[in-house]
């Protein structure tokens, strides 16, 4: 009989698997009460408090293998986070990681489904702690940072709990079946299915979107019976280090190893992560990020299965529009939040140089980017606005590439240093929009950090399609976006986002997933593949005894079955 510590957790988990399989949207994390908070969850005056009591101090984890300690991160906010992670031995990590397997495996997937529930509801009680270290990590403003690490982040790590264990509950246990013999009566042959894990699993974290890109992988492995090695960016330890520290408590607490889930944390510039995605047991990777490490793990971590989601080049096709304010409106917006550093802002907006047709007549290409312009600066027009709005820049990358981004083409829209009210050393820039020609490919396919946006002037909107196709193709992306009011227009465009194999907005000028908690809900990978790629089947098969063979049963009884 399966008897796990967290089976009150059950009817969460059946609820979520169907939900997942009726394609419904069920948020139980983010769903509030009266106060605006989640039951349980620490108010934000105490997790300030707790974030507090983090910083100037060592990270304690118990992990084995600890060589020493290491502080990686600086807040651009100005406070001093001084954190002492424990730098262990990667050999040391992997081999304990293995050790941890066989007893993770025999638990079964109720069991490691439960678990994972368990530590979803604990990280939902630290949502504000949670909001805390994203926001002195990434330089997302507050709000921000909550939805990046709070309930909708964790709805969607739900998500991907549920849809691996019913893939992992997919595979049935026991089989029968004859086999026929020339002469001879079937063979009777009994057998059974058991889901193998693929092995140590390492999640390379990244800088903007720690806890957002970070908890699917984590939890589609675990769920499936892989244990995780957790590797931040330097830049963003903070976030991951807190979910593994809640993710051992709780294995530990469950009766199991917390080997299953460590830290691994290096200074920047050691090639930590690479060393641990080519190690010989490491045999899943997760990575979402910029597309040239992406291609460097599918070159590199050849014994692994990489589950690689590149940010790439996010594009929007203008063609039409009846709405032409709501358009501009939106636009602005997804180009000012979290000042372009997520990732997940349009980088290409491709417009026909001839102009688009309107519900306000005609407009050109230079009419678009003026507009555009406008409303960028009424929305950073107050202070208030541009600490909700904008993210604080982190390093000295985002910055030069600003500069150099502005010698390519005409400016369209300067960026600027805003201040912030409540952090007067925070550096806050607003976004960068270029015009340039079609020809200008070898600018607008590369990946600019930060807030740096190209209004591309194309042939037609034929020409846009083909440019999108193939450096989305090419290149990978989050999200792309169109905007037309020619039904033939959006079947192409869907057509071309499919063959780049990238999530398509249309028509949602308020709408554009700028912001990672109103992009596609998918786990990075999408699909089935992202789960089951994680396990195999194992099949067992024996001949059946006599005593052992199922009754034959008379047709009528067949038929009134």
């Amino acid at each position: 009989m399966r008897v796990g510590p967290y089976e009150r957790h059950r009817e969460l988990l059946q609820q979520t698997v169907r939900a997942v399989t009726a394609g419904e949207c069920w948020a139980p994390f983010t769903r509030v009460g009266p106060d605006g908070t989640n039951a349980g969850m620490r108010s934000a005056r105490t997790a300030e408090k707790v974030f507090g009591s983090l910083l100037g101090r060592a990270f304690e984890l118990g992990q084995p293998g600890e060589l020493g300690r290491v502080c990686t991160e600086s807040s651009p906010y100005g406070i001093a986070m001084d954190i002492g992670y424990p730098r262990c031995d990667p050999a040391v990590l992997v081999a304990a990681a293995g050790r941890a397997m066989a007893g993770w495996r025999a638990a079964g997937p109720y069991q490691r489904a439960e678990v994972a529930v368990e530590m979803l509801r604990r990280l939902n009680t630290r949502s504000h702690e949670l909001a805390l270290a994203v926001h002195h990590t990434t330089g997302r403003s507050l709000a921000a940072a909550f939805r990046a690490a709070g309930p909708p982040a964790q709805d969607r790590a739900l998500e991907v709990v549920a849809r691996a264990f019913a893939e992992s509950e997919r595979v049935p246990a026991d089989l029968h079946w004859e086999s026929p013999r020339r002469s001879k009566e079937p063979l009777a042959v009994a057998g059974t299915c058991s889901l193998a894990p693929r092995g140590v699993s390492l999640l390379v974290g990244c800088p903007e979107h720690p806890t957002w890109n970070g908890w699917p992988g984590l939890f589609a492995s675990l769920v499936t019976g892989n244990p995780v090695i957790v590797a931040p960016h330097p830049r963003s330890v903070l976030p991951l280090a807190i979910t593994v520290r809640i993710a051992r408590q709780v294995l530990a607490e469950a009766g199991h190893d917390p080997d299953l889930v460590t830290l691994a944390v290096a200074p920047p510039g050691e090639p930590l992560r690479q060393r641990l995605a080519t190690d010989p047991a490491v045999r899943i990777v997760d990575f979402t990020g910029p597309a040239r490490f992406a291609d460097w793990l599918e070159q590199h971590a050849r014994q692994a299965a990489v589950f690689a989601h590149r940010t790439g080049l996010n594009t929007v096709v203008v063609d039409s529009t009846e709405d032409y304010r709501a358009l501009v409106r939106g636009l602005a917006l997804s180009l000012c939040l979290c000042s372009g550093t997520v990732r997940t802002t349009p980088q290409n907006i491709l417009v026909p140089s001839a102009g688009i047709a309107t519900d306000e007549g005609h407009k050109t290409l230079r009419d678009l980017g003026a507009d555009l312009g406008e409303a960028v600066d009424r929305l950073l027009g107050h202070p208030a606005r541009v600490a909700r709005l904008l993210g604080a820049i982190v390093d000295d990358e985002v910055r030069a590439g600003l500069t150099r981004a502005a010698r390519h083409g005409a400016v369209v829209h300067a960026s600027g240093t805003l201040h912030h009210p409540g952090r007067p050393g925070a550096d806050l820039r607003s976004p960068l929009l270029v015009r340039l020609g079609a020809r200008d490919e070898q600018v607008y396919t590369r990946e600019w950090p930060g807030p740096v946006s190209f209004l591309v002037g194309t042939d037609s909107t034929s020409h846009s399609l083909e440019i999108f196709r193939r450096t989305v193709g090419r290149h990978g992306a989050l999200f792309a976006a169109v905007h037309s009011t020619d039904p033939l227009v959006l079947a192409a465009t869907e057509a071309a986002a499919l063959d780049a194999g990238v999530h398509l907005v249309e028509n949602l000028a308020d709408d554009l997933p700028a912001d990672p908690s109103s992009a596609a809900p998918e786990p990075p990978g999408g699909g089935a593949h992202f789960v089951t790629g994680r396990f195999r089947v194992v099949r067992s098969r024996g001949r059946l005894a006599p005593a052992e063979r199922p009754p034959v049963r008379a047709p009528e009884e067949l038929v009134g079955a």
